[in-house]
């Protein structure tokens, strides 16, 4: 478990209960830049048997990707559901209620003071 792999296992293992994180950040994360794909394939690189959270990984939608292994899919949505992760209608996490890391709430900017004051007479 050289290289590339255990980069992204060491960050999946980072993912707290209860949260999950996309492809696309743990790619961020070990330094493979826009590569989402590399962690999926790590991902199902695991032995059957790992303690690797794998399951707390989703796609960019919020979504449970299809998996080459038939049921992973519902075993992936029970084992968060169980950890409190809710799905919406669609079968959609909302990043922003389970997301890891948290992220910052968008913030409106503040109003500048206008440059041009206006002059009493």
């Amino acid at each position: 478990m050289k290289g590339r792999n255990a980069l992204v296992y060491a960050a999946v293992r980072r993912i707290p209960r209860g949260r999950v994180t996309t492809y696309g950040q743990i790619a961020a994360m070990v330094g493979l830049g826009p590569l989402a794909r590399q962690v999926g394939y790590a991902l199902n690189a695991l032995p059957e048997r790992s303690t690797v959270p794998w399951h707390r990984v989703v796609n960019a939608r919020g979504g449970i990707s299809l998996r080459r292994i038939f049921g992973a899919d519902v075993e992936q949505r029970i084992r968060l559901e169980r950890e409190g992760v809710r799905f919406n209608a669609a079968g959609r996490i909302a990043l922003a209620d389970f997301g890891w890391p948290a992220r910052a709430a968008k913030r409106r900017p503040k109003r500048r003071a206008s440059a041009r004051r206006t002059k009493s007479h």
